[in-house]
C-alpha cells in the first residue's frame, strides 16, 4: 500500500470509522464552530499525508495486533538524554547497553526547547518543534526511533500539554498585547476574578511556587500559572489552541514517537467554581485525542499522568466502547511501596493491591519504584488510621525514616517542597540509596549491604509481578546511588529531585559484568528477573491475580494464574527471616532456583522475595 489513492482510502476508511463521534465531541466542546472543525479535519489529514512510510507499515502491523504494547513482553526504562548519554546521538549509540539491560520500551524525558534556568525539568516548552540544542536536532530526534524501531523498541516522549513557557512564541505575542494569542492563554485585567478562582483551586507547589496566578508586568494583566510563574496555562476552550497543540503531538509521533506521555492532562480544563480537576471536558479532549491517534497514526500509544487517587486515575482508561488512555501509571502503588518499606508493615499496600486486582484486566498500567519526581504522601489515611497511624505524625516519620533520621534505618534521600506549616514533604532519592546500599557501603557494613541489596532486588520482583509494563529508572540497574553534586549548581540546588537525576556512572556501569560487585549483583538479578517475566505465561497483563493473605504484617503474598499456569510470591518486608504457611493447590518449584518445593511452608530471607510456579 504506497501509491497516494491507497493512502486516501486508508485514511477515509479510519476516519468514516470516527466521523460521528469525533464530530459530536468537538463541536460540543467548541459550540459548532465548524471552521474550526474542517481545519481541524485537514490538519489530520495532512499529518497522515506526512507520515513516513516506515512508520505507516509500523502502523499497520499494530493494527493487526492492536495489543501489541500488552502481555508480558515490554520492558521500559526511563531517562533524561543528557544524564543518561549527554544528547541523542550519544543515546544512539547506546542501544547496546539498553538492549543488554532488556528494554525494549524507551521513556525520554522532556527534550524540546525550553529556557534553561526556567525549565522545571523541561516542563516549559518554548517551542514544541524543535529540540533543546544541546541535546541534538528534531532530525536527531528521527534517527534514533528509527535506530529504536529496527531493533524492536518503542519510544516515549513527554508532551507537555496544560502550559507553555512563558518564551514561548504564543507567549511572547501575548504579552505584547496581541489579542488573538492572550485568548490562547487566561488573562484577566485584575485580580477580581484570580481571586474567585483561588476560592476552590488547590494549590500545586504551595511552597515553592504558591497560588494559581502571576503578574505580568509587560501585558499589564494577570495570568493563570497552576505550576510554575514562567509556565502559562492555556487555554483549551478556545479550539485554536487544542488544533495547535495537536498538530505538535502529531508531529512528534511522525518523528517516530510510538508512546506520547499526556503530561498534567487532568489540569487542562478549567471552569470557575471548580477545582478545575478531571472535569468531564479533559474526558472529551482525551477521548478526541484517542481518536485522532487511530486515524492518523494507529500504531501510537497515550500514556496518561494522572498523580491521583485511583479512584480518579481509572476514568482515564475510558470505556471498552469509548476508550481514552491505553496506559496509565500506577502512582498509588510507588507511594505505598516505600511507605511499607520504612514501616514493615504491608497491610496498607495489601489494601492498594486489592483495589488493582480487581479492576478488569484489560487495564494496562505502568509500574515503577520512583519516577523523575517526587515521592508524595497520597496514601489512604483513612485505613491506615485504624492502626493508629495519623496524617499527619505518620508523613513525618515516614520521610525521618526514609532520610535516615530514624534509629536503625539506612535509608538516604531528601525531603522535596517541605512545608512545616502543614507539616507536609515529599521524598527524593535513588533506589538503591533508599534502600540502604549507599549507607551501607559508606559505613562498610556487610550484613546491612546484603540486606539493602536484597530489598532493592525484591522490589524489582514486586514490581515484576504485577500486571501491566514494569519501568526502570536509568541507573537502577546498576544500582546507582544519590548524586549530592546537585548542590553546587545554582540552577538545580533549589530543587531536590536532581538528587535522583544524576548523570548514569558509565564507570559504574561497566561493573555490572565484574563478579563481586554491587553493580553485578543487582544487573544480574533484574535481568534474571526480566527474562523469567518473558518466559512464563503467568506473568502476562491478562492473568487472573489475587491477594495472599498470609497472617503476616511483614509479608505480602500475591497469587496470579494464566492459561494452566500459577505463581505464588511472597515478598518479606522485615530486616528478619519470615515463614509463611503454602496453602496454594499443585506441584510447585521456585522459579528462582529451579527447585521443587514440596513444604508445607516456605522460608523468606529478611527483605527477600520468593516465587513459586506451578502447572496446575
Amino acid at each position: 500500500m504506497t501509491d497516494r489513492s491507497n493512502w486516501e482510502n486508508e485514511f477515509s476508511a479510519r476516519f468514516k470509522a470516527h466521523e460521528d463521534e469525533l464530530k459530536w465531541l468537538y463541536c460540543d466542546l467548541y459550540r459548532n464552530d465548524m471552521q474550526a472543525y474542517d481545519y481541524f479535519v485537514s490538519m489530520l489529514y495532512r499529518l497522515y499525508e506526512e507520515r513516513p512510510e516506515s512508520l505507516k507499515m509500523l502502523d499497520r502491523a499494530r493494527e493487526e495486533y492492536p495489543d501489541w504494547y500488552k502481555g508480558n513482553t515490554l520492558i521500559g526504562m526511563l531517562m533524561y538524554v543528557n544524564s543518561f548519554a549527554g544528547n541523542l546521538k550519544g543515546v544512539k549509540e547506546k542501544l547496546d547497553y539498553i538492549e543488554d539491560c532488556g528494554v525494549n520500551y524507551l521513556h525520554l524525558m522532556p527534550l524540546l526547547e525550553s529556557p534553561k534556568d526556567r525549565s522545571d525539568g523541561g516542563y516549559a516548552v518554548s517551542n514544541f518543534r524543535k529540540v533543546q540544542s544541546e541535546l541534538g536536532t528534531m532530525n536527531d530526534l528521527r534517527n534514533l526511533a528509527n535506530a529504536c524501531h529496527k531493533r524492536g523498541i518503542s519510544v516515549c516522549l513527554d508532551f507537555v500539554m496544560n502550559h507553555t513557557s512563558e518564551d514561548h512564541e504564543w507567549a511572547k505575542r501575548a504579552r505584547a498585547g496581541e489579542k488573538e494569542y492572550q485568548d490562547r492563554y487566561f488573562f484577566y485585567d485584575n485580580w477580581d476574578i484570580p481571586s474567585q478562582f483561588e476560592r476552590t483551586v488547590p494549590q500545586v507547589f504551595p511552597v515553592t511556587a504558591p497560588g494559581n496566578f502571576s503578574w505580568c508586568d509587560e501585558a499589564k494583566k494577570v495570568v493563570m500559572t497552576t505550576f510554575y510563574p514562567y509556565q502559562w496555562d492555556l487555554n483549551y476552550k478556545n479550539p485554536v489552541v487544542f488544533n495547535d497543540m495537536m498538530d505538535n503531538v502529531l508531529n512528534l509521533c511522525n518523528h517516530g514517537v510510538d508512546i506520547i506521555r499526556l503530561d498534567a492532562v487532568p489540569y487542562i480544563w478549567k471552569e470557575l467554581g471548580t477545582d478545575c480537576r478531571n472535569l468531564p471536558q479533559v474526558h472529551s479532549l482525551v477521548r478526541i485525542m484517542r481518536m485522532v491517534c487511530e486515524i492518523v497514526c494507529p500504531g501510537t500509544l497515550l500514556l496518561g499522568e494522572v498523580v491521583m487517587e485511583p479512584s480518579k486515575v481509572v476514568p482515564y482508561f475510558g470505556s471498552v466502547e469509548k476508550p481514552e488512555c491505553h496506559l496509565l501509571y500506577n502512582v498509588t502503588t510507588m507511594a505505598t511501596i516505600w511507605h511499607t518499606v520504612a514501616t514493615h508493615d504491608v497491610r496498607l499496600l495489601e489494601h492498594q493491591m486489592e483495589q488493582v486486582f480487581s479492576l478488569p484486566s484489560q487495564y494496562t498500567f505502568l509500574n515503577y519504584l520512583r519516577c523523575h519526581d517526587d515521592v508524595g504522601w497520597g496514601l489512604d489515611y483513612n485505613f491506615i488510621r485504624q492502626y493508629g497511624q495519623h496524617e499527619v505524625p505518620h508523613k513525618k516519620f515516614l520521610n525521618d525514616y526514609l532520610t535516615g533520621n530514624f534509629e536503625g534505618s539506612w535509608a538516604r534521600g531528601e525531603l522535596y517542597n517541605n512545608d512545616p506549616r502543614l507539616g507536609d514533604a515529599r521524598l527524593c532519592g535513588t533506589t538503591a540509596s533508599l534502600c540502604g546500599i549507599e549507607a551501607a557501603l559508606d559505613a562498610g557494613n556487610k550484613d546491612a549491604l546484603e540486606k539493602a541489596i536484597n530489598m532493592d532486588v525484591m522490589l524489582h520482583a514486586f514490581m515484576f509481578t504485577l500486571s501491566g509494563v514494569p519501568v526502570l529508572y536509568s541507573g537502577d540497574e546498576i544500582a546507582q546511588e544519590n548524586d549530592y553534586t546537585y548542590h553546587n549548581d545554582p540552577i538545580k540546588a533549589p530543587d531536590s529531585r536532581y538528587l535522583h537525576r544524576g548523570n548514569l556512572n558509565w564507570e559504574n556501569a561497566a561493573k555490572r559484568t565484574k563478579r563481586g560487585t554491587v553493580e553485578n549483583t543487582v544487573f544480574k538479578a533484574i535481568r534474571k528477573l526480566e527474562k523469567l517475566h518473558a518466559e512464563n505465561r503467568v506473568f502476562d497483563s491478562e492473568a487472573d491475580t489475587w491477594l495472599i493473605h498470609t497472617g503476616n504484617t511483614n509479608v505480602l503474598g500475591i497469587g496470579r494464574y494464566y492459561k494452566g499456569q500459577k505463581l505464588v510470591g511472597f515478598f518479606n518486608f522485615a530486616d528478619r527471616e519470615q515463614s509463611v504457611w503454602f496453602f496454594e493447590f499443585g506441584t510447585f518449584k521456585d522459579l528462582i532456583s529451579g527447585k521443587a518445593h514440596k513444604d508445607v511452608y516456605a522460608d523468606i530471607k529478611p527483605n527477600s522475595f520468593r516465587w513459586f510456579i506451578a502447572e496446575v
